[in-house]
């Protein structure tokens, strides 16, 4: 039977504010009667996430994430509902919930600014008590992974922002946790180091099969890393399901390119205008473009109806991006 390490149940989250009136009208007003202001960042989310999964957890700015991270980690107590983790409420059992996860902010570090990086990893040895032999282990681990040798014995304050990152990952790990929380993990990083990130993200959830709840806005690290997705907007749960199932549900539009051997006369280009009632053709300089619905064509019915008009010489099949088919869900909620 499964188990479930990450258990939230109609989890909400207000913060109240006090509402201040512009200019100096305002500040005398509220010197005598204040304005309560209640602001929902989650609202009625219940989630379940099992051992060893990856899952993205991705909306808008905003959108709740990095509050209902700060809940599962402890920093914030909802306002109602259930949040456990590892059998654990996080703000009832904050020193026992640290000890179990591992929380990386892409924007924050926890390492200490003016310690080189190898004494700041045996501070936290010694604060999570990590045995030597398992400290030696994990730390060959991540030199391997992380490439952290090239400097291991830096100032925290002298490293670049992908270096800072890795060591961050390595630090949050170091206590081998079982889950890992990263919010934004890839911000700010170049194409080199966002693959070596997400490398070891897999390898470290493949050896020591760490839960992993990622959120990002580069959907490109949730198409590489995780197989499910939930997306929260305003506060609340729209999606929990897999990436497939996700593309199954919004991705049906399809478009094939078609470069031609030579070109078409104006009778066979109107073939292809009407080529099918569910499909719309474009022509193009030197080839065409159809565009339909995946749940009413086939790929393979498209390009058999193009080649029986003329001869290809190439094609090129651009399904919906992961980025078009999310803008879309928002969009269409905003809408409704």
């Amino acid at each position: 039977m499964s188990e479930n390490v990450i258990e939230l149940s109609n989890v909400r989250k207000e913060f109240v504010t006090t509402k201040h009136d512009p200019g100096w009208r305002g500040a005398v007003k509220g010197l005598f009667t204040r304005e309560k202001v209640t602001k929902v960042a989650v609202d009625d989310v219940s989630l379940a996430i099992q051992k060893g999964e990856i899952v993205g957890y991705i909306g808008s700015n905003g959108a709740g994430k990095s509050t209902t991270i700060k809940m599962m980690s402890g920093i914030l107590t909802p306002t109602s509902g259930t949040c456990m983790v590892n059998g654990l409420e996080p703000y009832r059992n904050r020193k026992k919930n640290a000890k179990n996860i591992g929380v990386v902010f892409g924007q924050r570090t926890q390492l200490w600014w003016d310690l080189p990086l190898s004494e700041t990893y045996t501070v936290l040895k010694e604060i999570y008590d990590v045995s030597d032999e398992d400290y030696k282990e994990r730390m060959n681990f991540f030199e391997d992974v992380l490439g952290l040798q090239e400097f291991i014995h830096s100032t925290v304050r002298t490293l670049s922002l992908g270096q800072r990152m890795r060591a961050d990952l390595a630090a949050a790990l170091l206590h081998n946790p079982k889950v890992l929380f990263l919010d934004e993990p890839t911000i700010g990083l170049d194409v080199v180091v966002k693959d070596k990130i997400r490398q070891a993200i897999r390898e470290i959830n493949g050896k020591y099969d760490t839960t992993v709840l990622l959120t990002t806005h580069d959907l490109n690290d949730i198409e590489q890393l995780c197989r499910r997705i939930i997306i929260i907007d305003a506060g609340k749960k729209i999606y929990d399901s897999t990436l497939n199932q996700l593309k199954k549900d919004h991705g049906y539009r399809c478009s094939i390119l078609f470069e031609w051997k030579e070109l078409p006369d104006s009778e066979k280009l109107e073939r292809l205008r009407n080529l099918s009632e569910k499909a719309v053709f474009e022509g193009q300089e030197r080839g065409g473009k159809v565009t339909f619905n995946k749940n009413e064509l086939s790929v393979a019915e498209v390009i058999a109806g193009v080649m029986r008009i003329l001869e290809v010489k190439d094609i090129q099949i651009k399904e919906t991006e992961l980025t078009d088919i999310v803008k879309n869900i928002y969009q269409n909620r905003a809408e409704a």
